[in-house]
């Protein structure tokens, strides 16, 4: 963090400071466990934790400053707010004004994470690159990252993630993006933002804070996304496989073990290069990458390597072979846009394909009708075997015919699990994070290791 003074913080947020305006601060958290000589320590009240309660020990563990909502028994530094988490929005948002770096912002109802570390991937072949770490994409998270921010860095690379109205507004206001990247308009969310016009109103918040000269990257083969022609002047520049995109990609053959061999058709040229994941979708995460680095001058090589030197993250389409079976790690969170994508990628694998589908959160008053047809989707793929698991899949598991078990807990399943699942299987393993699926990989991990 670029050092920053209490005067500076405290004016930032409309703070009451109590202590010494010259101090300076060379980082700012919320975790007690994270604090360092330097640190301002931002007390929140959480549902189970109230970071009120460790402000002593972090003045000890050379914290410089508590951010509080009530005045601390301490001889240390403090600033007193309304609100510790919306001050710190306040703060994050000065803070950007000291980078004149450039700022990409990325959201969509599927694959933030993975189009992040695709874009990430490729720009720092080229250039110093900030990124979102883990899922700090919300309206604590993005502060957060936005306070790791070094003088070294050239592009920061933002996740924005939101679940109602107005959420983008805010988190768009810290970011300022300079290029906004949409990587789709899905089923998720549906309780605050009720159908896919909502999905696409909240989403698009985004652009009420991008610079006047910035850029717009939205997948064209989102029905939704292409209907997004233009934005105070700037026009939307489309990547995707239909004929229609300005980027288009080309998926030449999958080979399970290596990855996807694709034609990325961009402006200077063709690359060809193997994406290396099994889910069509990266190739479209590519290509946007591409494209983006093709817009800051980089060469073909430097794209094609950063392409190819992706890596997934945690429990997000990770490919686990384990002697006998491979398992689909998919389970950090799902929505019906999300299942349809993996249990594509499932179809192409050989021998006997199973698919663990979990309870699928937030999905509104039609939440039973979206599990149905989730079901019907999967069977319809020929799927062999459907494992539904939790109260809502109910739906799933008689949408896909009943083919296969139906589980109302993860304890029965994970008990029942090594019986169903045999030699030469491939298993998805996907729902709402909430379920704690990783339960069930960490089972079957376990059982064939």
């Amino acid at each position: 963090m670029k050092p920053i003074t209490l005067k500076e913080i405290a004016k930032s947020c409309n703070g009451q400071l109590f202590g010494d305006e010259n101090t300076v601060v060379t980082s700012i958290v919320t975790d007690s466990r994270q604090v360092e000589r330097g640190t301002m320590f931002a007390a929140i009240k959480g549902e189970r934790v109230d970071g009120h309660k460790f402000i002593a020990s972090c003045c000890e563990n050379g914290a410089v400053c508590a951010l509080v909502e009530n005045a601390p028994d301490t001889d240390c530094n403090y600033i007193i707010v309304d609100s510790t988490l919306d001050a710190l929005k306040k703060i994050a948002e000065y803070y950007r004004t000291k980078f004149s770096i450039l700022f990409i912002g990325i959201t969509g109802s599927v694959g933030k994470t993975s189009t992040k570390e695709m874009i990430s991937s490729v720009l720092s072949k080229k250039f110093c690159v900030h990124k979102t770490q883990g899922n700090f994409n919300n309206e604590l998270g993005v502060p957060l990252t936005l306070f790791k921010l070094e003088e070294k860095h050239e592009i920061a690379v933002i996740e924005m993630g939101i679940s109602d109205f107005c959420e983008m507004t805010r988190l768009s206001a810290m970011v300022k993006p300079d290029i906004s990247v949409i990587t789709n308009i899905g089923y998720c969310h549906l309780e605050n933002l009720i159908d896919l016009d909502g999905v696409l109103k909240a989403k698009t918040e985004m652009l009420e804070f991008l610079s006047d000269d910035g850029k717009m990257f939205f997948c064209g083969d989102d029905e939704k996304l292409f209907t997004v022609k233009e934005h105070n002047g700037i026009k939307t520049i489309f990547y995707g496989f239909d004929d229609r995109n300005e980027y288009k990609a080309e998926i030449i053959n999958t080979d399970l073990e290596k990855g996807i061999d694709c034609k990325l058709y961009l402006k200077s040229g063709v690359i060809n290069a193997t994406v290396p994941s099994v889910e069509s979708h990266m190739v479209s995460n590519a290509l946007c990458a591409a494209a983006i680095g093709e817009t800051l001058n980089m060469t073909l090589s430097e794209i094609k390597s950063g392409i190819e030197s992706y890596k997934t993250v945690g429990s997000r389409s990770n490919v686990i072979r384990k002697n006998d079976i491979t398992i689909i790690d998919d389970c950090y969170n799902a929505n019906p846009t999300s299942v349809r994508a993996s249990v594509n990628s499932l179809s192409k694998f050989n021998g006997r394909k199973v698919a663990i589908i979990g309870d699928m959160n937030e999905l509104g008053e039609n939440e039973n009708a979206l599990h149905f047809h989730t079901g019907k989707y999967i069977i319809d793929k020929n799927i062999d075997m459907v494992i539904a698991v939790g109260t809502l899949s109910k739906n799933l598991f008689d949408g896909a015919d009943k083919k296969g078990y139906y589980f109302k807990t993860v304890e029965e399943c994970i008990e029942k699990i090594t019986d169903i699942v045999k030699n030469g299987d491939t298993v998805l393993v996907k729902a709402s994070h909430s379920m704690h699926f990783e339960n069930i990989v960490e089972k079957l991990n376990t059982h064939f290791n």
